[in-house]
């Protein structure tokens, strides 16, 4: 099949991951891939490189950018349109938000050939959510029901996707299916020596037998950085031991180390910046357990990567949270809730052999779950049901 993916930037994400991966496997299956992108413009970092050698072709749109802007819309739209028209694909896919839209319509448009290629859209995340105002709700909610009657089917990265999608209108369930986010598996489940543990642990100050909360999440609004920094603050004077390791960089992040310094935790609140893909698994193996606390997310991969490392996880109970995280693999918190957080914290800081036996159970629910193959089987079936082909 010749399929065209659009995503609107090639930054560290989930959702750009779960894209790059997608289109290396179904290039290996034997499809002609094209990856239509944005720059990867912003502060988080980039993976464009990842996308180099992989089998399948990579195309920049310069205009397309993740703020609205009039100008940069029509200009990516109709270059989108040109590009389309020039590779006849069977099928487009397009992924979050600018390009789901812009990509979608577009894609929908193409007359040239005797029928248009079948629209696919993924859900990594919803635009709508309860932390901004009806008014902008409204209108998101507005415009992705314009873009699902041009949306022949939807791929949700988790079932919570589906159910909020559908309850506001947003195309009708018989047009999704769920396919979680694939990870590049092998990164994870190798085992890191202990002695590369302790080098990672010593280049941030932290002791061999601290017990280290991790977090890997952009420091920006609605990560929930702050519910751990206020946690901290209780847990700290209980455990002297206790490290927590914020991995990832963003707009907030002056603000939550002045927020450390002020609250007298310099010392036990440390900061990775951003760090390549690759040493994402080293960061959570030489950890003890991750700590979650996002408002918002469609299925948060620090979960599974976590799971991956036989690592617990503590996370807010948000939209695709509770489909990986259980009493068996970690702990599910009402989110906001410091009193909660503390004492789901205080009880895994205690119990080194129930870290471990989560850690464990948490490896095992995922492992087929997250796998490539597992996630493309999926969306190949979608193609093929689209198309007619058996």
């Amino acid at each position: 099949m010749k399929v065209v993916h659009i995503i609107t930037r090639l930054i560290l994400g989930g959702a750009q991951e779960n894209t790059i991966i997608t289109c290396k496997v179904l290039a290996q299956r034997g499809h002609d891939v094209t990856l239509i992108t944005g720059p990867a413009l912003g502060p988080e970092g980039e993976l464009f490189n990842q996308t180099q050698g992989q089998g399948y072709k990579i195309m920049v749109v310069n205009r397309l950018r993740r703020a609205i802007n009039p100008y940069n819309d029509t200009v990516s739209y109709l270059k989108l349109k040109k590009l389309l028209r020039q590779l006849q694909p069977d099928i487009v896919h397009t992924h979050s938000a600018k390009a789901g839209i812009l990509g979608r319509f577009a894609g929908y448009k193409l007359k040239d050939k005797n029928s248009r290629p079948k629209v696919v859209h993924t859900i990594h995340g919803l635009a709508f959510h309860p932390y901004q105002s009806d008014v902008l709700n409204k209108f998101y909610i507005a415009v992705e029901k314009s873009a699902a009657k041009r949306t022949d089917f939807f791929i949700s990265v988790a079932d919570a996707m589906t159910a909020q999608a559908t309850a506001v209108g947003i195309g009708k369930p018989e047009q999704y299916v769920t396919a979680y986010s694939a990870i590049d598996e092998d990164d994870f489940l190798a085992p890191i020596s202990q002695q590369r543990k302790n080098d990672f642990r010593r280049k941030y100050g932290i002791d061999e037998d601290a017990v280290v909360l991790v977090t890997v999440a952009r420091l920006f609004m609605l990560k929930g950085h702050e519910y751990i920094v206020e946690s901290a603050k209780e847990l700290s004077k209980r455990f002297e031991n206790c490290i927590w390791l914020f991995v990832g960089d963003g707009n907030l992040s002056e603000h939550y180390k002045q927020q450390a310094r002020k609250l007298g935790l310099a010392d036990r609140i440390k900061f990775t910046g951003l760090l390549p893909p690759s040493q994402i698994s080293l960061a959570i193996q030489s950890s003890d357990l991750l700590v979650h606390c996002s408002l918002r997310e469609g299925l948060a991969r620090t979960l599974p990567q976590a799971m991956l490392c036989g690592r617990p996880a503590i996370s807010f109970d948000v939209d695709g949270a509770r489909e990986v995280v259980n009493e068996n693999t970690g702990r599910l918190i009402e989110p906001k809730n410091v009193e909660q957080l503390i004492a789901a914290c205080a009880e895994l800081i205690e119990d080194e052999s129930l870290r471990i036996k989560l850690g464990e159970q948490g490896k095992e629910s995922v492992k087929e779950k997250f796998a490539p193959d597992t996630m493309v089987d999926t969306i190949e079936e979608v193609y093929r049901k689209l198309l007619g082909k058996k």
